[in-house]
């Protein structure tokens, strides 16, 4: 059963997408609302992982290092200024959006396999990922304008 790798990618996914918004927020501290946001989505990533841990184990999770290769060429570390948090939100966004589909095609396993557990964790951190994605973008909005017409 390949149900494994895509758990294992997830989970390892939903552990590095944590790590950056904390690099994040912690970068970019002097803009409080990215910092206390970018907090609580990463211990919502935290909180995400913790509920694939069953999973895991009943699925014998693979686990494949694509989301620390795509962690570590996304962020060789936080930039600074206002286009350093646009670029890192921009990076946070494709992170995201790697655990989005990841989310669907372990929900499509979920119910071929007719794992009504599983099936409602996705459910639920599928649609949280969907609301780190909507911030993500909506902050980007709000950045793109100062970062790239205004400074100099």
């Amino acid at each position: 059963m390949h149900l494994a790798h895509y758990l294992g990618l997830l989970h390892r996914s939903q552990i590095e997408l944590a790590a950056a918004f904390r690099e994040v927020g912690r970068m970019h501290r002097d803009e409080p609302d990215v910092f206390h946001v970018c907090e609580r989505l990463a211990v919502q990533c935290d909180g995400h992982a913790e509920r694939l841990r069953p999973f895991a184990e009943r699925y014998s999770e693979e686990a494949p290092d694509e989301p620390e290769r795509l962690h570590s060429t996304l962020f060789s570390g936080p930039r600074t200024g206002g286009l350093g948090l646009l670029r890192d939100l921009h990076d946070l966004y494709l992170m995201a959006a790697e655990c989005d589909i990841a989310w669907t095609v372990v929900g499509q396993a979920a119910q071929g396999a007719r794992d009504r557990e599983l099936l409602a964790v996705v459910s639920a951190c599928e649609g949280e990922t969907a609301t780190q994605l909507l911030w993500l973008r909506t902050r980007m909005k709000q950045a793109a304008p100062q970062a790239l017409v205004v400074a100099a």
